[in-house]
């Protein structure tokens, strides 16, 4: 079996948080001087400073040709993982072995001149990015083809729509030729035209050069279509390694989505809040529940829910007072409606929730996307088309064929 391309053993960064004092007067500011000071020469601690550790702890090796999705929230320590892996930062602790050229594409558009022509950017950039000139030369129509910008290439790019000027910063990072490629979220700009082509080059790029490649993105789709595998951190640490639809269920589904919302009159009945079941989410269920208030008893509380993708469209909505009498709460001035689906037949996508609350006659308050979700499909295949084309529903189809003789026989 050959050696890992990509080898991190105890990788851990440490950073070191500054809580600067108030200082109103120069008195003040002399006095806080002073202190510091003294506690170098005594060897005390700052109390005005924190340490945070973005990673640590982590350990994983990656193979020739894997295709693996970095997943966690916000603050999860991914992209500190790829500076360190495109060596642009320092570990604190631990060793990375890393076997191959490596390229990132972290922040598109890195290293481009305003007031130079997109001709002389694309020569400028490639060379940062480590291309030699003769790669450029080579690579250099299909670049533009790609960039889609041949009427402007002479312009400078300070003139560039921001649309045509990540067209292009993509475009050039794209046709780098590492053994190593590392990706962070370059999918969530431009327009989705302009995603899907990306899309198309990633797969590309995964598919058919067999490189070693590290994808950071929250879409869900997109890390489907294009990984096999999945490492899942959390507060800087590896919560699991394996396959990408298996750490994508397990990442969903951890804790509750909650949501908490500031009454705009308190005098009418009013949404407290909503939270999201994500263990319910992982297992293919919708459950969403909502707290609300009414300075008086609503007669029939009733909350109305309405689904909607990323285009937003509606897919379903229902309400309490679609139930007919099956839906017969008594009347309460504050409590808990939870609504579920058993079911819920949609393609891998981002999806937003909208509720409403109100009584057997009318509606008292809404609450537009209170809640937001990632779904993983456990129907997904690459070959899913595009879900502006095919739609956000996913039916349980079946299919038969009979055989028929040719005719004349």
């Amino acid at each position: 079996m050959s050696e890992p391309v990509i080898t991190v053993r105890g990788l851990g960064k440490r950073y070191v948080l500054k809580h600067a004092p108030r200082s109103d007067t120069l008195r003040d500011t002399l006095t806080a001087g002073a202190r510091g000071l003294f506690r170098r020469f005594t060897g005390q601690a700052d109390p005005s400073s924190e340490e945070f550790w973005a990673l640590r702890e982590v350990d994983f090796a990656i193979n020739r040709g894997e295709v693996v999705g970095i997943i966690g929230r916000n603050g999860a320590g991914k992209s500190t993982l790829l500076k360190i892996l495109s060596r642009i930062t320092e570990p604190t602790t631990g060793r990375i072995t890393l076997r191959g050229r490596v390229a990132s594409l972290l922040e598109v558009g890195t290293g481009f001149h305003p007031e130079l022509s997109g001709r002389e950017n694309i020569y400028l950039n490639g060379a940062i990015l480590g291309m030699s000139r003769a790669e450029i030369r080579r690579k250099f129509d299909e670049i533009v083809a790609f960039a889609e910008v041949e009427r402007f290439l002479d312009t400078p790019v300070k003139h560039y729509s921001s649309g045509m000027y990540v067209r292009l910063a993509f475009a050039v990072a794209a046709h780098l030729e590492p053994e190593i490629l590392i990706v962070d979220e370059v999918l969530a700009v431009g327009d989705a035209a302009f995603q899907k082509k990306c899309l198309g080059k990633m797969n590309e790029v995964a598919r058919n050069s067999g490189r070693t490649v590290l994808f950071v993105s929250h879409n869900t789709a997109a890390l489907q279509s294009i990984c096999r595998t999945g490492l899942w951190l959390q507060q800087g640490r590896v919560v699991q390694r394996g396959p990408i639809n298996e750490c994508l269920a397990a990442y969903l589904g951890a804790g509750v989505e909650a949501a908490v919302f500031t009454p705009g009159d308190p005098a009418r009945p009013h949404l407290t809040s909503a939270t999201l079941d994500r263990a319910a989410l992982a297992a293919g269920r919708l459950r969403v529940s909502a707290g609300f208030h009414s300075p008086f008893p609503l007669g029939r509380p009733v909350l109305g829910i309405i689904l909607y993708n990323r285009f937003g469209l509606p897919i379903s909505g229902s309400n309490g007072r679609m139930q007919g009498t099956s839906w017969a709460p008594p009347a309460a001035s504050a409590g808990t409606i939870t609504a579920e689906l058993a079911h819920l037949p949609l393609h891998s996508d981002t999806y937003r929730v909208s509720l409403f609350l109100g009584d057997a006659v009318q509606d008292y308050d809404e609450k537009r996307d209170a809640l937001e979700f990632d779904f993983v499909s456990p129907h997904f295949h690459p070959e899913t088309p595009r879900l502006d084309v095919i739609g956000s529903a996913d039916f349980p189809w079946q299919w038969s064929f009979t055989p028929s003789s040719p005719a004349g026989n």
